[in-house]
């Protein structure tokens, strides 16, 4: 089968198509469970660029086949499994996305509605689980304000999308009028450019009070700001640091204004709260049925160029979802 292939960490041009062999036994991290699958689109994050350079924190030995996320149709499922040959489905395997079978993983895979293109379906799973936990750990109530960072980007799309099933109002910071556009069409409420004083503006929009919640999946230099941002008893969700480097917090801002600085990654809290990844995946799924969710899907490139893709994520000038269709 062709898939597209990490053998050198020279970043994205350095990946190339390559006949490989089809996926045998199970995703790694399945426990055996065989769920094989016939990728019609594969999604691409931040984390796959990162990946190319070997920047990822949790990254793995080249070679290796390029892609995070996936769509497509099961071939081969476990016998006990809610999946069956022939379902549309769409998930997350970190690495072997794109290509034209891939091995997934049942408690990151999602039944994707007969309403939802491929492409949206590898649009879907990866934002919409971070967001929709993001929003879950900071414990957002209806008629509350959310900032939401990066938010013409992959999860920052999903988290404005988000907003409505969860009764809140969303400030979308941006930083390009195009990325602005993005933002409202997502259902920003209001938008915000980052390459201005962004955080005098959110306080105009919020009577001087800050809001109650930030998600931020961007850190870097903006991070002291997104604390300012916050009115007393708020609280931050870090979800990861494409703004290049990661940030530290001064505790006494903390105590003095009663905030909280939570972390996400749901992996890690299976392994102390189990379920924690059902649930995720059951209130995605959900909402996709229910026609709640549009995912943003910002270019879709052809398999060939998914060096092309990677370079759009890498230097940042991708909005919504980065597809490649296989």
């Amino acid at each position: 089968m062709r898939a597209i292939v990490v053998d050198r960490l020279d970043g994205p041009q350095s990946v190339r198509v390559q006949d490989i062999p089809e996926p045998v036994g199970a995703h790694p991290r399945a426990d055996g469970a065989r769920l094989l699958i016939d990728v019609r689109a594969a999604g691409l994050s931040f984390i796959d660029a990162l990946q190319t350079r070997g920047g990822y924190q949790n990254g793995v030995p080249v070679p290796f086949v390029c892609g995070s996320e996936f769509a497509g149709v099961v071939l081969e499922s476990p016998t006990e499994s809610r999946f069956a040959p022939g379902d549309r489905v769409g998930g997350i395997v970190w690495n072997g996305a794109v290509a034209e079978r891939a091995l997934a993983l049942p408690e990151y895979t999602v039944l994707l509605p007969d309403t939802m293109s491929f492409t949206q379906g590898a649009s879907l799973y990866m934002n919409y689980a971070t967001s929709w936990y993001a929003y879950y750990r900071a414990q957002v109530r209806p008629g509350e304000i959310v900032l939401v960072h990066g938010a013409a980007g992959g999860v920052g799309t999903a988290a404005l999308d988000l907003a409505s099933s969860f009764g809140a109002r969303v400030i979308a910071v941006v930083s390009s009028e195009e990325k602005a556009d993005m933002a409202r069409s997502a259902g920003a409420h209001e938008v915000v450019r980052s390459d201005s004083d962004w955080l005098d503006e959110t306080r105009a929009l919020t009577d001087g009070r800050g809001v109650h919640v930030v998600i931020d999946p961007v850190g870097g230099d903006r991070f002291t700001d997104s604390l300012r941002a916050l009115r007393q008893g708020g609280r931050l969700v870090v979800v990861g640091f494409t703004g290049g480097f990661i940030p530290t917090v001064k505790v006494n801002r903390l105590l003095h204004r009663n905030l909280t600085v939570t972390g996400i990654t749901m992996d890690n809290m299976e392994t102390e709260y189990p379920g924690t990844l059902t649930m995720v995946r059951d209130a995605v799924e959900k909402l996709a049925h229910d026609g709640a969710i549009a995912p943003v899907v910002g270019r879709i490139f052809a398999f060939g160029d998914t060096a092309d893709a990677l370079d759009a994520l890498e230097s940042r000038s991708a909005t919504g979802k980065i597809v490649v269709e296989i």
